[in-house]
């Protein structure tokens, strides 16, 4: 049975579960989720996934009772020198990846090597701006995560970004922000109006992921307020709590991951089922 909490639908990165696509199909099973933002099949990114691989895990999920709600993509998670052509032609295969899973959105960040100047923000802009104008001429939604070290880390810049291109929505990572110096409920006000989705993880206010609701990213204060505001609403559980196959990928050349610091589990499935049973006490002790 699907675990709907509320007005809630549970979806997760089921990729910190296992590697493997039959790993997170059971994770998925045993924690009641039906849905899957899809990052890493096998060990690789969803960007570089054969399509018949792709096509064979969609029809395992088909006979799961499991849908792909997002494709977890790391578009725009590159340097804003790079050559943007390849980034397009990348973007084109994602596309292929969201048609074949039948997905709903992608997610995408805003660049790296921005310092947050706002030199760069016209061609952010332009980047973003094509990335939605081709997910729209695909029937996807886009939406932007708020990622520490790209242009949109901070609220300003995310409402700016999205002020400028119309048609993007927003993924909200509290986490993230709190990783920023951002002010999570500061964040929420200034970006509820663009939220379409949330990513759940914790942490510290040293940056150290923690279990769902044991840090500062006020899950509990904010979570209410999306319920109110967007009715049927998708959370993706993103643990963060144990090293997985594919993390170095998704970490900014030279910065330190700040995963698995603070708490130790024996493998990815405890830590993964550890969080799930963490979001849900949080959902229940909110009662929305």
């Amino acid at each position: 049975m699907e675990q709907n909490c509320g007005v809630f639908r549970l979806c997760a990165f089921a990729d910190e579960a296992a590697a493997d696509r039959a790993g997170q199909i059971r994770a998925l099973r045993d924690n009641r989720m039906r849905l899957l933002e899809i990052r890493n099949v096998d060990g690789v990114s969803i960007a570089d996934l054969p399509e018949e691989t792709a096509r064979r895990f969609r029809e395992e999920l088909d006979e799961a009772g499991i849908r792909v709600w997002s494709i977890g993509s790391p578009a725009g998670k590159s340097d804003i020198h790079a050559d943007f052509g390849q980034e397009e032609r990348r973007f084109e295969r994602l596309l292929r990846m969201a048609e074949i899973f039948d997905a709903s959105c992608i997610r995408l960040f805003s660049f790296y090597g921005t310092g947050g100047e706002e030199r760069y923000f016209p061609e952010v802009c332009r980047r973003v701006e094509t990335f939605v104008r081709m997910a729209t001429d695909a029937g996807v939604i886009l939406c932007h995560e708020n990622e520490k070290g790209i242009w949109g880390d901070t609220a300003p810049r995310c409402r700016a970004l999205h002020e400028a291109v119309p048609g993007l929505r927003a993924v909200f990572d509290p986490a993230n922000f709190v990783q920023c110096g951002q002010d999570v409920m500061q964040a929420w006000e200034a970006l509820s109006p663009f939220v379409y989705y949330g990513h759940i993880k914790d942490c510290n206010a040293a940056g150290q992921i923690l279990p769902p609701g044991d840090g500062i990213g006020a899950l509990r204060q904010y979570l209410p307020l999306l319920a109110a505001k967007a009715g049927d609403t998708v959370l993706t559980l993103e643990p963060h709590l144990a090293d997985f196959v594919g993390l170095a990928g998704l970490e900014e050349d030279g910065d330190r991951s700040a995963v698995g610091q603070v708490m130790r589990f024996p493998d990815n499935r405890v830590a993964f089922d550890y969080a799930a049973d963490c979001l849900r006490g949080i959902l229940s002790d909110i009662n929305v």
